[in-house]
């Protein structure tokens, strides 16, 4: 399995990652502030349709439900001791979903949420034992890569990388998030980010979240300019606005967002896909745009 992802990167064509987990399910009935491993669990069937839905837009790849799937993200939740359990399901989830297709299932792994010591309270080694604890699930669930995502430390995506890399040989990608335009809110640029996680036998380097098109256009740039490595490219769909109920609503249309994917795919990025309030409407625009480049 996981020698496909690294086939098809070298093949050169332009592959289409999914979209927005977390604001999808929130569309779909997930409650404000309950992460989606909950539903891992809970409601499979909705997590197995959102998959589905984004293979049927055109994905090429899609992300497990485990983005806060460490044991240090789950202790508010109560499942912090079923970590490994959240995380084996939600990979064989995104498995059946990808079934008699050529869809590739990436680990999804996001940050632990906490700041390491001497900022916070998260000593380095246990975040090291979260991270490949994730790492060792989500490869024993059947992914195809590791998705290393939203990150904004370089010492955590690092700490990150050396667990995965410790307990699986899955090709991993490691994709910032530059929620302050071209700097992570810990001041990271992506010229930063290459310089350290290259050297870490990485597959792809990459960019996901962040602010507006145009500032992860920016950093994409950047990135080109500092790593031969491919390119992930998940930006927002723009940036939220509350509704009445408080609820976070994306503006960006799926046509404006395809729009923009000749420049992302010029620009260098490899892998294109949307993240917050990408929609699977958003998602079969951005696929028909990179497939027909």
């Amino acid at each position: 399995m996981e020698a496909k992802f690294l086939q098809r990167l070298h093949a050169g064509k332009p592959l289409v990652a999914d979209g927005a987990t977390g604001t999808n399910l929130q569309k779909r009935g997930l409650g404000r502030g309950v992460p989606g491993e909950v539903w891992v669990l809970e409601q499979p069937d909705q997590i197995l349709q959102l998959h589905k839905d984004f293979i049927t837009a055109g994905a090429d790849i899609i992300l497990t439900c485990s983005f806060g799937g460490t044991s240090i993200r789950l202790e508010h939740t109560g499942l912090a001791d079923r970590a490994g359990e959240v995380n084996r399901k939600a990979a064989r989830l995104a498995r059946q979903a990808a079934e008699g297709t050529s869809v590739l299932v990436a680990g999804s792994m996001g940050p632990t949420g906490q700041l390491l010591k001497p900022l916070g309270p998260l000593e380095e080694q246990i975040a090291q034992e979260a991270f490949a604890a994730q790492a060792q699930a989500l490869a024993e669930g059947g992914v195809d890569l590791l998705l290393i995502e939203t990150q904004f430390d370089l010492t955590e995506a690092v700490i990150a990388v050396r667990a995965a890399l410790s307990v699986t040989s899955l090709p991993i990608v490691v994709s910032f998030s530059y929620d302050r335009g071209t700097r992570t809110m810990m001041g990271v640029r992506p010229a930063q980010m290459a310089k350290e996680i290259e050297p870490l036998d990485v597959a792809a380097l990459g960019i996901n979240c962040g602010r507006s098109l145009e500032d992860n256009f920016k950093a994409l740039q950047e990135l080109r300019s500092a790593t031969h490595l491919p390119i992930w490219f998940k930006p927002n769909a723009g940036l939220p606005i509350l509704d009445a109920d408080g609820q976070p609503t994306y503006t960006v249309t799926p046509e404006q967002m395809a729009a923009e994917v000749s420049s992302w795919l010029e620009a260098g990025a490899q892998v294109v896909g949307g993240c917050c309030g990408t929609s699977p409407e958003h998602l079969a625009a951005i696929a028909h745009t990179a497939k027909n480049a």
